[in-house]
This record gives structure tokens, C-alpha cells and sequence, in this order.
């Protein structure tokens, strides 16, 4: 699988993330928190992601950006367990940056490879 971030994959329909955070579930491992929520949208991948990080913890732009590109690259190494999963169905889903200081890019890939993981078992049906 390639190691994309294509802009069909992004969420940035008002309407979808305004429904994901009225009724998506969550998981966090701090410092990230993903919302999500199964949902059937048009784009031909699985999953349609967008990052935040509140403005009230980064004033300055520049340290926002660069820690919204720093999710986007740690979702984009990490997003081949979700496609590799068969039986995840199509998701929006958002991440959360909510620590109030940047951390490194090497912990971001570690924390974001543990919060797809606990994504995925929360996903699995469960047996009785």
C-alpha cells in the first residue's frame, strides 16, 4: 500500500465534521485524542481524517502548523494498519493534538502507531 495522504482522504466538509463531533466516539492516548465515526461517505478510500490542534494552547500559527503537519505525516507511516484491517469500514475521523508543548516527531509516530492499534480493537466485534 502506498504512503499517502491524498486530498480525497482529507476531512474538510463543514457538514461531516460538525456530525462526527456531534456523535463520534473517541479514543485517546495522550497527547492525541481521534473522534470517529462510521460513516458512508463518497470518497473511494476507507478512512477520511483531518487534524486539529486548539489555538488556545498555540498561539503562534508557525507551532500549530508544524504540529499538524507532524500528525499528518505520523497518521500517513501509521495508516497502512487501518487499510490492512479487513474488516474496518469507512470512517471520518479527526485527530486532537492536546498536549500544550510540542513533542518530537519520533514520539508523535510512536503515540499515533498506539492510537490507530487502540482504534482498531475498538472496533473488532466482540464474542461471547
Amino acid at each position: 500500500m502506498q504512503e499517502t495522504f491524498r486530498k480525497e482522504e482529507r476531512l474538510k466538509k463543514k457538514n461531516l465534521i460538525s456530525e462526527l463531533f456531534a456523535s463520534g466516539r473517541s479514543a485517546t492516548v495522550f497527547p492525541l485524542k481521534m473522534i470517529y465515526l462510521e460513516y458512508d461517505h463518497l470518497s473511494p478510500f476507507k478512512i477520511q481524517a483531518g487534524v486539529s490542534v486548539s489555538k488556545r494552547n498555540f498561539k503562534n500559527a508557525v507551532e500549530r502548523n508544524r504540529i499538524k503537519r507532524l500528525m499528518r505525516e505520523a497518521y500517513r507511516k501509521n495508516k497502512s494498519l487501518i487499510y490492512n484491517d479487513a474488516d474496518t469500514k469507512k470512517h471520518i475521523i479527526m485527530f486532537i493534538y492536546q498536549a500544550k508543548e510540542e513533542i518530537s516527531f519520533e514520539l508523535m509516530d510512536r503515540k499515533m502507531n498506539q492510537l490507530i492499534r487502540k482504534f482498531l480493537t475498538k472496533q473488532k466485534p466482540h464474542s461471547v
